[in-house]
């Protein structure tokens, strides 16, 4: 339920964020949305216990912010920006899991069995068909925007496989992230003049600091963190997923996009990569209280 919940935020943000850079905000004005209003929603939590986190957690959520904070939102944008909005969600929530996966199976010896490895090449076929096909309605793919994605498909992996081991809770990750991103980005944004939110009307603005402040600062990146402590980095993202999917279906009814049956095809294909991805690996399942890393990665995170 959590990785559904951040499938559906994800969706529209690909296609939210899509509608305003192509008209008078501007990525700067999503990103200082998104991280400002953020930043001040959830820092309250760090301090919600009378006590400071150490500064180990705070340098801690400095590399987390670097994996999904401004670096990342950057290099979707610049996706966004080069391809479609089509284009950009079947690149980074696609490659996500893969690269996940891979790193899961290197560095934490979660090997994936068969069945996951087909889901694998399912979903990494569907994506190529889904570029390949959705490239002839709206131009060739940017090889710079494709780059830029793949990129930042990379970081949210890493992130991901990083957070399976961290001792913070989902709502301090968030905070964190999103404090960092402000400290950083607001004074640069402010500084250089990169502000056009006076140029856009008031429910423009307000649809863009809801949902890139609230549900995505917050919200997705909450849901996400859970279902990473509860599923595990390999079958959580493989999930995720299912965005592009998602997001060509809500680009019919908002931006008039019809997929062509060589795309619907496509996502079929992702789909059933997703389904034989995140199947629950049963078989290490019994062996699970043994590690010792095991039992306190889920124990530290409230429920």
């Amino acid at each position: 339920m959590w990785a559904a919940l951040t499938v559906a935020i994800f969706s529209g943000w690909f296609v939210v964020t899509r509608f305003s850079v192509t008209r008078e905000l501007r990525l700067w004005d999503v990103t200082a949305l998104r991280y400002g209003i953020g930043a001040l929603v959830l820092a309250p939590s760090l301090w919600l216990r009378g006590r400071q986190l150490p500064a180990a957690r705070w340098r801690e959520g400095l590399l987390y912010a670097f994996l999904w904070g401004v670096p990342f939102v950057l290099l979707v944008a610049l996706g966004l920006q080069q391809t479609s909005a089509a284009q950009a969600a079947a690149v980074a929530p696609t490659l996500m899991p893969v690269f996940a996966g891979l790193l899961a199976w290197w560095f934490l010896k979660e090997k994936p069995d068969q069945v996951r490895l087909w889901g694998y090449a399912s979903i990494v076929a569907g994506l190529a068909c889904m570029l390949a096909f959705g490239g002839t309605a709206s131009g060739a793919p940017s090889l710079a925007g494709i780059v830029a994605l793949v990129c930042a498909a990379s970081m949210w992996a890493i992130d991901t496989v990083l957070f399976r081991r961290s001792s913070l809770s989902a709502v301090q990750s968030a905070a964190l992230i999103c404090v960092w991103s402000a400290l950083v980005f607001i004074p640069v944004y402010l500084l250089c003049g990169l502000s056009r939110l006076a140029l856009a009307s008031w429910p423009e603005i307000a649809l863009q600091a809801f949902y890139q402040g609230i549900l995505m600062s917050g919200v997705a990146l909450v849901s996400f963190n859970r279902s990473v402590a509860l599923l595990g980095p390999s079958a959580a993202t493989a999930l995720i997923a299912l965005i592009p999917v998602s997001a060509l279906l809500l680009g019919i009814p908002v931006l008039g996009e019809l997929p062509s049956i060589a795309e619907c095809i496509a996502m079929a294909a992702v789909v059933a990569g997703v389904f034989l991805a995140a199947r629950p690996a049963r078989s290490n399942a019994p062996a699970s209280p043994g590690p010792p890393p095991a039992t306190p990665i889920q124990g530290d995170r409230p429920a």
